[in-house]
């Protein structure tokens, strides 16, 4: 009997679709004694791609946490020629944040942390700017300043590197965070970096996209948060969300509704991967609810 009392177990699944998937990832955790929580499954019909969400009850499971993984992948996961990921509900992420001078999502994050919303650690906070600095103290995580131009981004950017290794960090939020990060930078943490932007891209690109969409006209703004990938903004959507505005709407008046959007949807996005509640494949996500 493997010691896992009061937690649970998480299989995130993607394979080619084959009839025998369910009953066999079923059979795996009901012969072993588990007890299933939560289960969700979608079809993708035109590449005959099947994903599945799975979570259950580890007490009396007989095969140790430490085990579940190979053996799940003997019995199940190599002969359906699975992609999977496990995770257990006792693990607490560790999240640095990056942030420039722009404060919204920044202290939405450090709200909802701070009242106990999200199960996660904030030990890092990284910045271009100094001016955030005395709020990290306010709250206790550690804050550091490091500044990126076009000489020192490599340099700048190792340092940053050893900051997430000496910290532990699992992944990163970039809470409007105004710098593209290398290449390099990125394949060190594929798929566990979130971005935020508003959702004018391409159409109005540059510093001002506010203004371009009022003189526009548009009746709609909105956000997306996403992984970030080598492909700028580009990367798989985790979440997207929409608010209508008309002609009585200023441009301030659409800056912050942008800003309150950007706020929710990025929230949104930590609450999913907190959850254990996205899959990626290619450049495409399946969010389970």
């Amino acid at each position: 009997m493997g010691n896992n009392a009061s937690k649970s177990a998480i299989l995130l699944i993607y394979c080619k679709d084959k009839s025998g998937i369910v009953n066999a990832v079923t059979d795996f955790i009901y012969n072993n004694g588990g007890n299933i929580l939560q289960l969700d499954q979608h079809v993708d019909a035109e590449p005959q791609r099947f994903f599945m969400r799975i979570e259950w009850d580890l007490k009396g499971f007989e095969i140790k946490a430490k085990d579940i993984g190979n053996i799940f992948d003997t019995q199940v996961g190599l002969p359906f020629g699975m992609q999977w990921q496990l995770y257990f509900s006792d693990d607490v992420p560790r999240m640095a944040l990056f942030v420039s001078k722009l404060p919204h999502c920044f202290y939405d994050i450090l709200a909802r942390y701070e009242a106990g919303e999200w199960q996660l650690e904030i030990p890092l906070i990284i910045s271009n700017h100094p001016e955030l600095e005395v709020v990290a103290k306010r709250f206790g995580i550690d804050y550091y300043c490091l500044p990126v131009t076009v000489e020192n981004k490599k340099q700048q950017e190792a340092r940053q590197l050893e900051l997430m290794a000496q910290y532990k960090i699992d992944f990163i939020v970039l809470a409007r965070y105004m710098q593209i990060l290398s290449e390099s930078f990125i394949e060190q943490y594929p798929q566990r970096i979130i971005n935020i932007h508003h959702s004018f891209l391409p159409a109005f690109p540059g510093s001002k996209p506010y203004h371009s969409a009022h003189e526009r006209g548009v009746k709609i703004i909105g956000a997306t948060s996403h992984y970030v990938t080598t492909e700028l903004d580009a990367g798989p959507i985790i979440e997207q969300d929409v608010v209508h505005i008309s002609h009585e709407d200023s441009v301030q008046d659409m800056i912050r509704k942008g800003r309150d959007l950007e706020k929710i949807v990025l929230s949104r996005a930590i609450w999913n991967q907190l959850g254990r509640n996205i899959l990626v494949c290619g450049n495409k996500t399946v969010v389970f609810d």
